[in-house]
């Protein structure tokens, strides 16, 4: 999945993707308004950016027989994206159903592809982790029930009401929060590429010398 010694490199795809997961976060976050309607377009921008970013690293950051986790997870992006945007489904009960399906898919997609490339490209272990969260995203809204309303009070805000599509959307907020931190810390550090290429540099450069020194 990696490649190196390209221009566009997964590291700038990693980097990319925490950039609009944490624009995600940052208007759910700042938003007093968690609605179904709310929620879709957040998200439907996130996995619409997210989609076109892998499509341009799938031709441009990895090889040709690398390029199937970014062109499959760039149809389930793009595909929720569609989805997201049809105005008579933005509804609670379909941001549950579209939120879960793809959390699910796009979770077993990266994870499967991290771990059948954990032992052969360094950065399989960031697709693993993002994998696994996609899944946790899935359960947490499996078990939130989408018709939950709990009644409230907070003096001097008056009655309010937690509901389940109110919840739902923070647990996309938290998602795409946390999936920003780590992408972006694993896009800017040191590949083990490069350590390894500055070894072998040192070790070329210093074999003469100690060569010359024997004789």
């Amino acid at each position: 999945m990696s490649a190196p010694d390209r221009t566009f490199t997964v590291r700038h795809v990693q980097l990319l993707r925490a950039l609009f997961a944490a624009a995600s976060a940052l208007m759910i976050t700042f938003s007093s308004d968690h609605s179904a309607a709310v929620g879709f377009a957040v998200f439907g921008g996130f996995v619409a950016a997210s989609g076109f970013v892998l499509i341009l690293g799938a031709w441009q950051s990895v090889p040709a027989g690398s390029r199937w986790p970014f062109i499959l997870l760039a149809v389930i992006d793009l595909l929720a994206a569609i989805t997201s945007g049809i105005p008579t489904w933005r509804t609670d009960g379909i941001f549950f159903i579209v939120v879960i399906i793809w959390a699910a898919a796009s979770g077993l997609v990266e994870l499967i592809a991290g771990l059948r490339a954990r032992r052969t490209d360094p950065t399989a272990k960031d697709a693993i982790t993002v994998g696994a969260l996609g899944l946790v995203l899935a359960v947490v809204l499996l078990i939130i029930p989408a018709d939950y309303s709990l009644q409230y009070s907070v003096e001097g805000a008056g009655a309010l009401t937690l509901s389940g599509i109110i919840l739902a959307v923070g647990m996309v907020g938290g998602y795409t929060a946390i999936v920003a931190v780590f992408l972006a810390i694993a896009g800017f550090s040191p590949r083990r590429e490069a350590a390894q290429k500055d070894a072998e540099t040192v070790d070329a450069a210093s074999a003469p010398v100690e060569t010359g020194g024997a004789a």
